[in-house]
């Protein structure tokens, strides 16, 4: 089945925006939020002076502020004629060691990464029963198979949490008009990775934003992109002793 008209939260950059140009190129409408204003309106100057038959909606938005979150998905709804997808994609990778004494760096990654992303999830799931379909797309990461010792622990619980909430849905919806997909990428190229001090197997935005499309196209429960080579290496991250993930930090 062929979506039309997707919505993308933290769509001013990174893996959000990369997601919107592809998405663009392949003739799709779109609703696209995140806080930074200014940067969707650039974005949405740049897609359709590029891609002039599609319709491009924009609104600025912090997913923590949970009333604005139906709101303006609502919103963007209405100014689209209807949402077929909502990919929730929004999220931080701030951390500091537990017990450091920094925990509020922590409490905000869980904060945005998984309570944000439940208001989301809700959001789109209530709008989907209401038109009778739609895609529920959740952008996890690789690290949530596996608990990952300092800076990165508190972004790796966010992401088992989001894809634990996926795998429920997955659970309760395993056919039928309302899809179900978690994506759990690996190192791709964003300002979140590059704030990172890993560049192990990090591929560039635009390949590893194709690996995303295309398992979001075929609507695949679960997908880890770009497939190889982490495929393989989050079946070894399950099984490795905890003292071996910090080569994943």
């Amino acid at each position: 089945m062929t979506r039309q008209k997707i919505l993308i939260t933290g769509a001013s950059s990174g893996l959000g925006a990369g997601m919107a140009r592809q998405f663009a190129a392949k003739g799709r409408d779109l609703a696209l939020c995140a806080r930074r204003a200014e940067n969707l309106e650039e974005l949405k100057a740049e897609l359709t002076a590029t891609y002039p038959s599609i319709t491009v909606a924009v609104a600025a938005l912090d997913v923590n502020d949970h009333e604005a979150v139906p709101k303006v998905f609502q919103e963007l709804s209405e100014e689209l004629g209807g949402v077929d997808t909502v990919i929730v994609n929004a999220g931080i990778g701030k951390g500091y060691p537990i017990g450091g004494g920094k925990p509020w760096h922590n409490i905000a990654t869980i904060e945005t990464n998984l309570v944000s992303a439940l208001v989301q999830i809700e959001t789109a799931m209530a709008m989907f029963k209401a038109a009778g379909r739609g895609h529920l797309v959740l952008v996890s990461s690789v690290l949530g198979n596996k608990g990952v010792p300092g800076v990165k622990a508190a972004y790796a619980a966010s992401k088992a949490g989001v894809t634990s909430l996926g795998e429920s849905l997955r659970a309760e919806y395993p056919s039928g008009p309302i899809k179900i997909t978690v994506l759990e990428p690996g190192y791709i190229e964003s300002e979140m990775t590059a704030k990172s001090n890993s560049t192990m197997l990090m591929v560039d935005n635009e390949t590893g934003v194709k690996a995303m499309v295309e398992a979001i196209e075929k609507e695949k429960g679960r997908a880890v992109v770009p497939g190889w080579p982490w495929w393989p290496l989050v079946e070894l991250m399950k099984v490795l002793p905890p003292k071996y993930t910090k080569r994943f930090a």
